[in-house]
């Protein structure tokens, strides 16, 4: 969206040799095919069963084998302090509840690790409508962001999630609950 290249701002840590991660909300599994390529430990972490269906068969397409778990991200069935690096790359960053998903990964953490997560920019998420993409005109209050509900085009809905810059920040050892 910047037009920042990698090398000047890098997603992935430069040294991933023998990193254990988690990647919540994996989906076909894509980050988690780049971690290991580059020597980490990865574990899958998605929601839904016919996305980690995609991913499986994407690792055997490519020769990648890493573990698959059917999890919600804000529920982890992982063992505490397993992870040196969490990330969520348009997964759990956007579709689980940030006071719900951010403490879990932190959870998942072991003492100096990392969490990566990429989400839509605040103003972006402020200038999308109801229906149809974003416009050059804000169409959502900014403190109004936490939790969207959205209309599909089958009539089903869902969810997303994004706070407002300075809603990322409660003070050191609080987490605001759900639904706030």
């Amino acid at each position: 969206m910047w037009c920042i290249p990698q090398s000047r701002l890098p997603v992935l840590p430069a040294d991933l040799a023998d990193v254990a991660a988690v990647e919540l909300g994996c989906g076909s599994g894509y980050v988690s095919a780049w971690l290991a390529r580059r020597g980490a430990r990865p574990v899958g972490v998605d929601v839904s069963a016919r996305q980690l269906a995609i991913a499986h068969r994407l690792q055997g397409e490519f020769g990648l084998r890493f573990p698959l778990v059917q999890a919600d991200a804000e529920r982890v069935p992982l063992g505490a302090g397993c992870a040196d690096l969490v990330i969520s790359e348009y997964g759990a960053s956007v579709w689980c509840d940030p006071y719900s998903w951010v403490p879990e990964a932190a959870r998942l953490l072991r003492p100096g690790g990392r969490l990566v997560f990429m989400a839509q920019s605040t103003l972006a998420r402020m200038c999308i409508p109801e229906q149809g993409p974003a416009t050059g005109r804000l169409v959502r209050d900014l403190f109004g962001l936490h939790r969207i509900v959205q209309h599909g085009t089958s009539g089903s809905q869902y969810q997303l999630f994004t706070l407002p810059h300075g809603g990322m920040d409660p003070a050191p050892g609080q987490v605001r609950p759900s639904g706030t």
